[in-house]
């Protein structure tokens, strides 16, 4: 007669009274960075807790709420910062403090970035721009909009910077001098001048070129409002 097995460390076995909401959006979120934001299914979730996947729904309505679930779990672990008064400062600190926890799982990027969230933790980024520019005297009709563009703006090179990959960035020599050599053959005379700069994609400096372009943006139409 053989000894019964234990279950394995960190997972409650099927059927386990214990088996809750955080854990299995624990159990998501590991999905997503083990092998991607497609690869999670509630079967592959309950595989992980070892519980049955039926056992999840009282937990989660569906797969889509799961993964809401994840982007609001990165997003409430976001750290914003207190206001100083100063609205580029203010507005800088969020953008960065926003890239931080969009990139701490990169391959979650899409989730955090992407849908559309209600929770209080997925609002609370929100809220805190929109408090820096009602301090600045924008009412809510303009300061929605101000809002809006400069989300998409962070958005778009967050997942420029989520998806470009290791040959696209600064440390793959030999990838950027294919790229390089590719467009140095393109036969377009300005796109062979920037070649040795479009070959390369640093995601700390774009990011931060990104940030201050559209904060540039942002002051100049607060300071127009005057």
């Amino acid at each position: 007669m053989t000894a019964p097995t234990s279950p394995r460390r960190g997972r409650p076995p099927k059927g386990s009274p214990h088996l809750t909401r955080e854990a299995i959006v624990d159990a998501a979120l590991q999905a997503v960075d083990a092998e991607g934001v497609d690869a999670v299914s509630m079967r592959s979730v309950a595989r992980i807790l070892g519980v049955d996947a039926k056992s999840l729904y009282n937990h989660v309505a569906d797969k889509e709420g799961l993964l809401d679930a994840v982007a609001e779990r990165i997003l409430g672990s976001m750290r914003l910062p207190e206001p100083t008064g100063d609205v580029r400062e203010d507005l800088r600190a969020i953008g960065h403090a926003f890239r931080d926890r969009a990139l701490a799982h990169p391959r979650a990027a899409p989730l955090v970035l992407t849908r559309q969230l209600s929770s209080l933790d997925a609002l609370a980024p929100v809220e805190a721009v929109l408090r820096v520019l009602r301090a600045a005297g924008c009412p809510p009709r303009d300061a929605v909009p101000i809002l809006r563009s400069l989300v998409a703006t962070l958005i778009g090179s967050l997942l420029r910077e989520a998806h470009a990959g290791p040959t696209f960035g600064t440390a793959d020599a030999h990838g950027i001098a294919r790229r390089q050599d590719a467009l140095e053959r393109s036969g377009l005379s300005h796109v062979i001048e920037a070649a040795v700069h479009l070959s390369r994609f640093d995601g700390d400096a774009e990011y931060r070129f990104t940030l201050e372009f559209a904060l540039d943006a942002v002051t100049a139409r607060l300071a127009s409002r005057r």
